[in-house]
């Protein structure tokens, strides 16, 4: 069922809501069971694991999605197929290949990537996670091409609710044998959640068309492969770039806790001091600032089919029009979350972590401004991928990296700035980053944008900003954190809703189109 780029995108975010929620839910669980010790081996393994799904999917649910909306624009589902059998098949051959290395030199690969030897357990438990997830990613891919997002959507949330529902059963029943058991207990759940997740999406493929899935299963993979040399070099066009940029921001983020205790050291902070300050930088402050960010990736995920479907067409107006709205979404969305994320940075760290770690609040503070073009980075470089422009992405990914992790380094090592100049480095390249990928779109196709009505934002954005500050410093200085917390950002955040209303950039026709509830809500709004 395809629906427009709007409603798509709606029931992305929506999703994506409820399974970060679940997410947070299914580490708090964990964490009690286990404990630090059992945590600590499991951020081993999880994040190699993921960077390993990265490597198997090689870009291709990106690729897919761009090649998949460019066939069904050209009415050619044989060609649809096709590219989804050809996605598949690297995909699945990749994951075998990485998978039997990891068998065979399980123990060495251990040894040299993980201090704790007991990791070695946990990481073959996740080694059937690979294939399962590679092969689930393409198929999402395959559905957003079609600009169909529900069985994502609905995977993601089935994902979740099987991790949940086992994750206490895993872990407790090898609890007994060791906390390396429990820990790989835990992680053999990621594969019931990935299994649940890839069979609702493979009843979805069936059900929405049995005889493509016949089809997709009479020719041999390798028949395929050979007869379709040309398809395969238009996926790896798209996927190669896509894999190099996440390869990029892997690496870097693989380098920060290197450099930066390092830095601190240099500085003249002890080695224990060090690493607490990036405990405190890396760990508490910037995962709060990425929390939103599902918002604005739920919004990338539906452009690239979106805007490749329109390029295809040659209909530049629509191009423009539809990256238009993902622009204005996204500051409409983002624009109170990083006035939330600023006004409230102390209240909300002391709130989550203790007074003892009043320091993070302060670190929020001062990277939450940044956060409006951390926002608008993700639906950028979909609106370039979607255009055919994917090395571009990775050329501006690599820049801003390499500028980042440099200044990283350099500016943490000055004992003026400590700890403060790793904040620096992030807000320069977050704002870099944006700002290359805005004017590579200005250049490829002369992009532009409403600055008056971007500007309309920005003035409800600042009223929100400054009610939100008067009543925290003022009308509940003396309530309890959370009462501070709940009734200034509830108030402020709907005067920027009538804000937004009453100066028209929000409108009848922008509500109508929120599912399910959307044509009960227009009423209440004016025409734009």
């Amino acid at each position: 069922m395809r629906q427009s780029f709007f409603y798509g995108t709606v029931i992305l975010i929506i999703a994506g809501g409820i399974t970060k929620v679940f997410g947070f839910a299914h580490r708090i669980v964990l964490s009690r069971i286990i404990g630090a010790e059992g945590m600590g081996l499991y951020q081993m393994v999880v994040p190699l694991l993921y960077f390993l799904i990265t490597v198997t999917t090689f870009g291709l649910p990106v690729a897919i999605a761009k090649q998949v909306a460019e066939t069904e624009a050209a009415n050619n589902p044989r060609m649809t197929r096709r590219y989804l059998l050809l996605a598949l098949a690297v995909a699945g051959g990749i994951s075998l290949l990485v998978c039997t290395l990891l068998l065979l030199f399980s123990h060495w690969i251990a040894g040299a990537l993980f201090a704790d030897p007991r990791a070695h357990i946990v990481m073959l438990a996740a080694i059937p996670v690979i294939p399962i997830s590679s092969i689930s990613l393409v198929l999402r891919g395959y559905f957003q091409g079609k600009q169909n997002m529900i069985p994502t959507a609905i995977s993601q949330l089935l994902e979740q609710v099987a991790r949940m529902a086992l994750v206490v059963v895993m872990t407790m029943s090898f609890l007994s044998a060791g906390i390396e058991y429990a820990t790989a207990g835990a992680v053999a759940s990621i594969i019931f959640g990935e299994a649940a997740g890839l069979l609702y999406i493979l009843w979805q493929y069936r059900k929405g068309s049995k005889k493509a899935a016949a089809q997709l299963l009479e020719r041999p993979f390798l028949q395929a492969v050979s007869a379709s040399k040309t398809n395969i070099s238009q996926l790896i066009h798209v996927a190669l770039p896509v894999t190099l940029s996440r390869i990029i921001g892997s690496i870097a983020y693989v380098l920060e806790p290197m450099l930066v205790p390092l830095a601190l050291v240099i500085a003249g902070y002890t080695t224990a001091t060090a690493t607490g300050l990036y405990g405190q930088f890396a760990g508490m402050a910037v995962p709060l600032l990425l929390f939103p960010t599902f918002l604005t990736y739920s919004l990338s995920v539906s452009l690239v089919p979106a805007v490749a479907e329109a390029a295809y067409q040659k209909n530049a107006p629509l191009v423009h029009r539809r990256i238009y709205q993902a622009m204005r979404i996204t500051l409409v969305i983002g624009a109170p979350c990083t006035v939330l994320l600023t006004i409230f940075a102390e209240p909300l760290c002391t709130l989550l972590y203790g007074s003892e770690y009043r320091e993070v609040g302060v670190l929020l503070k001062e990277l939450a401004p940044f956060s409006v073009f951390l926002f608008f980075q993700a639906p950028l470089a979909a609106a370039l991928q979607g255009l055919d422009y994917a090395q571009v992405v990775f050329r501006n990914t690599l820049i801003s990296a390499v500028i980042k992790t440099a200044a990283m380094f350099v500016f943490t090592a000055q004992p003026t700035f400590g700890i403060h100049g790793a904040v620096i480095a992030t807000n320069i390249g977050i704002t870099l980053g944006t700002l290359l990928h805005f004017a590579s779109l200005i250049k490829k196709i002369g992009f532009t944008v409403d600055v008056w009505e971007f500007g309309k934002i920005g003035i409800a954005m600042l009223a929100m900003g400054y009610l939100g500050s008067y009543m925290a410093d003022h009308l509940f200085l003396h309530s309890s954190t959370a009462k501070l917390l709940l009734a200034s950002a509830s108030i402020s955040s709907l005067l920027y809703l009538l804000l937004l209303v009453a100066m028209r950039v929000l409108g009848k026709q922008d509500v109508r189109r929120i599912p399910w509830i959307g044509e009960q809500l227009a009423i209440f709004f004016p025409r734009r």
